[in-house]
């Protein structure tokens, strides 16, 4: 086997609405015990007030600014951190450098709880909205990556709980009883550390996938 595909790469954590990089306290802890570089940014404003697209530019910017060119990098992004994750790989550049990428109870298709707010990062995360139709078009770029989605049947925030189902990649389904819970519960920390150790799929062909790579979405896609 390739040493290379069995590097640990670091690993950048991005966190959900209302919430700051400081919910990963736990398990980034437990996965610098295990070795890895762990890094967390804070999304500014947190409540949905910016755009998706708007704070995935923020990963980007923060990517660039902490990590040398050549270094790639692997991705945890929990709920709505899952969905701004997505945009930066998917409409950023970001696949030509991550290779690891999984997400923790995102609304990947959406969750109802988004009707609440008028907030234009909320209404992104409605079922059915533009912009989720938008990254959904072209999910098969996924598959370039080592992309498994976790989450769990009793989530209460993302509704409902199966929109964090994608049709690419690996699944795992855990029973935690509370969204917040599966950034501390020690099933799940132990599968992400699992996950991380996985040997990437591939040499990776940055030329094919930028070919592939759509365009961002403009301002007014919402």
């Amino acid at each position: 086997m390739n040493s290379n595909n069995q590097q640990r790469n670091p690993v950048l954590l991005v966190h959900g609405i209302d919430d700051t990089g400081a919910v990963f306290y736990r398990m980034g802890k437990y996965l610098k015990q295990l070795g890895w570089s762990v890094y967390a940014l804070d999304l500014v404003p947190n409540n949905g007030a910016l755009g998706l697209d708007k704070l995935a530019k923020q990963v980007a910017d923060y990517v660039a600014a902490e990590f040398p060119p050549e270094q790639p990098l692997d991705v945890v992004g929990f709920s709505m951190g899952g969905i701004v994750s997505r945009y930066y790989i998917q409409r950023l550049e970001g696949i030509k450098r991550v290779q690891r990428f999984i997400t923790i109870s995102s609304p990947h298709n959406g969750t109802v709880i988004a009707y609440g707010t008028q907030r234009p990062g909320c209404v992104q995360m409605r079922p059915n909205s533009a912009f989720l139709k938008d990254l959904n078009s072209d999910v098969a770029m996924l598959q370039e990556l080592n992309f498994t989605s976790i989450w769990t049947p009793y989530d209460l925030m993302i509704v409902p709980a199966k929109s964090s189902q994608l049709p690419v990649g690996k699944e795992v389904v855990l029973p935690i009883a509370l969204h917040p819970w599966m950034l501390s519960d020690a099933r799940c920390l132990a599968i992400v550390a699992e996950i991380l150790t996985e040997p990437i799929k591939r040499d990776r062909q940055f030329e094919n996938i930028q070919n592939f790579q759509k365009l961002p979405l403009g301002d007014g896609n919402t």
